[in-house]
């Protein structure tokens, strides 16, 4: 049998990790991994999941398993967090899941569940695991236009354009934001305008927010999904908590399912244990519940948001840093989309060809389709990257 396997294409990210640390020059950079580092190159763990976690060793008496969709406790919390008080709690359904890539998978069994025919849509470009996971489970795809490598800007004319053909039935999958892999996202404006074409067309929203509180703070990244969910007869929303809480180890993440009334969260619910138990039984629960005591403790919260917020604005510093001394460099202001952008990732829009060109004479690594990840960045690095981004020509 399993002679009959074929080899599956590589994933680039992690084809890129193995030529960087095969790389001996001393001054690389890794601007390729999709992983939140501090100025001395270090994931930490945050200060109140430590905290959290000295709490559990002492209190936690068993490791029995918890229920098929997680602790509801967990649930609640998430909830409070993401859709805050936009939507009726009555009508949502959640699961825990292994990270927001296991939210993401469940959200998409679910549409087989319950609409196979539906086509799923993404913007162009996206995260590239969910092409790979939708066509892996051999859902129809479309894409509809999202960033302009012109302007490296949002093609809101274009997507609009092409969200007016989506189909009642069809899935639009948006990104909540710090849009993964441009950094550009919609405006509050541009939410609405979304809001009003799904309505038009019957489609309904899954929203992927990986990054709540990288981007403007916490309220603010989640301003445009709460008015979606708001607004929307139904959606699905799959978040991770594996970069505003760090815990990416431990594979945090929750899919919820908003219906149009509460009648139907019951069924919505139970589908969401089933889906739960077919693909991995249990969900992890160690990350669920350190993410609950943060999110239900005053002072472990108080001190969470303080350290995301430290991790926000340091990004947001080596982006304004960046775009300075670009155009200190370069004469020109074309680089200043990298202090508008949002998140741990910008796309500056040139070739693979550039970007091959940056890692072979340079020692700088990022995807090749010019994602780079700011937080793999430190004041130090920062001009050493402009002058070889000048220097290439990009």
């Amino acid at each position: 049998m399993l002679t009959n396997l074929k080899p599956q294409p590589a994933d680039k990210i992690l084809e890129l990790i193995g030529m960087y640390r095969a790389d001996p020059r001393p001054n690389k950079i890794d601007l390729g991994v999709g992983v939140y580092k501090n100025a001395e190159g270090v994931t930490p763990v945050m200060r109140a999941i430590k905290a959290a976690e000295k709490q559990l060793w002492e209190a936690e008496t068993t490791k029995s398993y918890t229920g098929l969709a997680g602790e509801p406790a967990f649930h609640d919390a998430m909830i409070e967090l993401v859709l805050g008080t936009s939507v009726e709690r009555d009508r949502i359904a959640a699961a825990a899941t292994p990270g927001g890539t296991g939210a993401i998978r469940q959200a998409m069994e679910l549409v087989m569940l319950a609409s196979p025919e539906a086509t799923i849509w993404v913007s162009h470009p996206t995260w590239p695991n969910h092409l790979s996971i939708i066509k892996h489970l051999g859902l129809p795809l479309k894409e509809y236009r999202y960033f302009d490598s012109e302007t490296r800007a949002v093609d809101f004319a274009g997507m609009a354009e092409d969200l007016a053909g989506v189909k009642a039935g069809d899935i639009v999958l948006l990104h909540g934001c710090c849009h993964n892999p441009t950094g550009a996202n919609l405006t509050l404006a541009e939410w609405a305008e979304v809001i009003s074409i799904l309505q038009d067309t019957g489609a309904t929203p899954l929203i992927d927010i990986a990054y709540q509180g990288f981007g403007d703070g916490l309220e603010e990244d989640a301003a445009g999904l709460r008015m979606v969910a708001s607004e929307m007869p139904e959606c699905l929303i799959a978040a991770s908590c594996s970069k505003n809480f760090g815990v990416y180890r431990e594979r945090t993440g929750i899919l919820m399912a908003i219906s149009e009334t509460a009648k139907n969260t019951g069924v919505t619910q139970a589908n969401l244990a089933y889906l739960n138990r077919q693909n991995f039984s249990f969900p992890p629960d160690h990350g669920a519940r350190l993410v609950t005591m943060v999110l239900t403790d005053d002072a472990l919260r108080a001190d969470w948001k303080a350290e995301l917020e430290e991790v926000r604005v340091g990004m947001l510093g080596l982006r304004e840093q960046l775009a300075s001394e670009l155009q200190r460099l370069s004469g020109s202001d074309r680089f200043g989309f990298l202090a508008q952008h949002r998140g741990m990732f910008s796309r500056l829009g040139t070739t693979p060809e550039l970007v091959q060109k940056l890692r072979e004479d340079h020692g700088i690594y990022m995807v090749s389709d010019s994602r780079l990840n700011i937080a793999g960045l430190n004041k130090n690095t920062v001009p050493v990257l402009a002058e070889a981004i000048v220097k290439t020509g990009i």
